[in-house]
């Protein structure tokens, strides 16, 4: 089972444009309430499947050969936060653009935070493996239509509500799909770069010609 704990409020300024993002009274009056808001709403749910390797169906591109390098296992995986969640994006958007733009900073934050918890449960039930970071369909050269294969194999659609658009976009739009390689010895810790970024198309500081140093 997971729950949402209080959001990581760096990682909301993170995702809103930039660490150093100006905060006043105004603003965390406004973050109070959308996290509020979000996290009542909010039905975090997952699925995960262990696999070994090879899998010649998995492992399309160069990137995603060079990630799981050494592993010998993978766990192929998806979270959502829920309907809910875009449904209270879609009115903001309507009512309030200051509202929508921090609720959906908000639900970034919370995504990640439910990845991460897991991330923690597949560690904690391979405790003789060493796990990589994941890796989702879109970064590098993983074909983002992988996702249609990653929710059929986990039959998203049917236990947690999770499908995608034609153009393989997941709804609800909240949601991750994602790979993490496992290994019975060490993995290198490599960087994830731009190019494993969930913000690398909206991010701010590639915008400005900048990096975030992660």
């Amino acid at each position: 089972m997971i729950s949402l704990q209080p959001l990581n409020r760096r990682e909301v300024v993170r995702y809103l444009g930039g660490a150093g993002a100006a905060m006043n009274a105004d603003m965390e009056r406004l973050m109070d309430s959308c996290e509020r808001q979000l996290l009542d709403c909010a039905r975090p749910k997952y699925l995960y499947q262990i696999l070994s390797l090879p899998q010649d169906a998995l492992t399309v591109g160069q990137d995603i050969q060079r990630h799981l390098e050494g592993c010998d296992k993978a766990a192929v995986m998806c979270a959502t936060l829920g309907a809910e969640v875009d449904r209270l994006i879609r009115v903001a958007q309507v009512r309030d653009m200051a509202q929508a733009v921090v609720l959906d900073a908000m639900a970034s934050t919370a995504i990640e935070q439910v990845c991460t918890q897991v991330d923690e449960i597949i560690a904690a039930q391979n405790p003789e493996r060493f796990m990589t970071f994941r890796f989702s369909p879109g970064y590098g050269d993983y074909p983002i239509s992988l996702q249609r294969d990653f929710l059929r194999l986990l039959d998203a659609p049917r236990k947690i509500g999770l499908s995608l658009s034609e153009s393989c976009l997941l709804v609800p739009a909240k949601s991750v799909t994602a790979v993490a390689g496992l290994s019975a010895s060490p993995v290198p810790r490599r960087k994830r770069g731009c190019a494993v970024c969930n913000l690398k198309m909206t991010c701010q500081y590639r915008r400005n010609g900048e990096h975030c140093g992660f």
